[in-house]
């Protein structure tokens, strides 16, 4: 007996030792709730091709499949001739162009002194005109193509091209030193984040499901926020269920597509409870309990034991009967207690 006692009294100096973090409870609006199954996928349209922009010989990739990438990214090399072509002339066109400003102001200097006639002024300013609007027209083709003319100072047949959005690179279809033409597929790219979660909702529930209500995905440990964004006419052929799209946060990372999860609907007009956090919660004896400090004297236990009945819950808050607003409770480490508690309420047979 006075071994048990010994032992109870360690137990209870080390709870001491140990922090057991306490809450109040408060009243909480709460949603109706569902538990579902759903699966992660992305959809099509979340699918992007980089295309060549140009015929040429791929030179060089700068990524990798697997590999996360941000909208200009620079992702592949292609040596063109039509970019070489295009470069060249549009160095020539300038330096024309130079060159017939200076013979325009030149004859605009003899017609103002009148040693030549406004007809062979009109003649350099038309030509001036002609050479100037060939220069922007080229200027505007190779902006489109990302080539940015103000440094350009040499003819090249390099060609970069650069990623369009942010996203994974799932497949790399061409390998280097291949030819490609315009137009033709180089990379497919996974648009980074967009994920979707699909659901399968129980047909009872079809009247109160809306566009926007929330969605809740339990993957691995987290809980990620998702909203409807289409509810498909059709029910699943397998589950008869009916199918929910929601869109996943886009702070979400590192989710496997097609990979199965838990998750929860909320929908319907929020009520209020008496909550306390879901760490609280401890099946003690058959029940759901929560532990209450208490004033002990000597080596007694400072927590007693409170049935209480769960009614609601949600990501992280529980909804409850059996205790007050404002009454103190352990939130976490409820372990501890518990522990303690069935071990002091060892006898001599024990």
């Amino acid at each position: 007996m006075i071994r048990i006692f010994l032992f109870t009294a360690l137990i209870i100096l080390g709870l001491h030792a140990v922090e057991i973090p306490t809450a109040k409870a408060t009243k909480r609006a709460f949603f109706q709730n569902v538990k579902l199954n759903a699966q992660i996928i992305q959809l099509p349209n979340a699918k992007q091709s980089i295309m060549s922009q140009v015929s040429g010989h791929i030179e060089k990739y700068f990524i990798k499949a697997g590999q996360k990438v941000k909208k200009g990214q620079k992702v592949v090399l292609i040596e063109s001739i039509t970019i070489s072509k295009m470069t060249s002339e549009y160095i020539s066109q300038k330096k024309q162009l130079i060159a017939q400003e200076k013979n325009y102001e030149a004859t605009l200097a003899l017609y103002k002194k009148g040693m030549t006639s406004l007809q062979a002024l009109n003649r350099e300013s038309i030509t001036k005109d002609g050479l100037l609007a060939k220069l922007n027209a080229l200027k505007s083709q190779l902006s489109i193509l990302g080539i940015k003319t103000s440094k350009l100072i040499r003819a090249s047949a390099k060609f970069i091209l650069y990623a369009h959005s942010d996203g994974i690179v799932s497949k790399i279809s061409l390998p280097t030193h291949s030819s490609v033409s315009q137009n033709t597929q180089i990379i497919s790219l996974l648009k980074d984040k967009a994920y979707y979660l699909k659901s399968f909702l129980p047909l009872e529930y079809a009247p109160k499901i809306k566009i926007g209500q929330k969605i809740v995905m339990h993957e691995n440990g987290k809980n990620i926020i998702s909203q409807i964004t289409q509810i498909l006419p059709n029910v699943d052929a397998t589950t008869q269920r009916i199918v929910l799209l929601s869109s996943i946060d886009k702070k979400a990372q590192n989710l496997f597509i097609n990979a199965y999860t838990s998750a929860t609907l909320y929908f319907g007009a929020s009520k209020s409870f008496i909550s306390i956090k879901k760490s609280a919660l401890s099946f003690f004896d058959n029940e759901w309990v929560v532990f209450i400090p208490i004033d002990a004297q000597g080596d007694e236990i400072p927590y007693e034991v409170r049935v209480v009945e769960p009614v609601i819950a949600d990501e992280s808050f529980v909804g409850v009967k059996g205790l007050d607003e404002g009454e103190e409770y352990v939130s976490d480490k409820s372990y501890y207690v518990k522990s303690m508690l069935l071990k002091s309420s060892m006898g001599d047979g024990d």
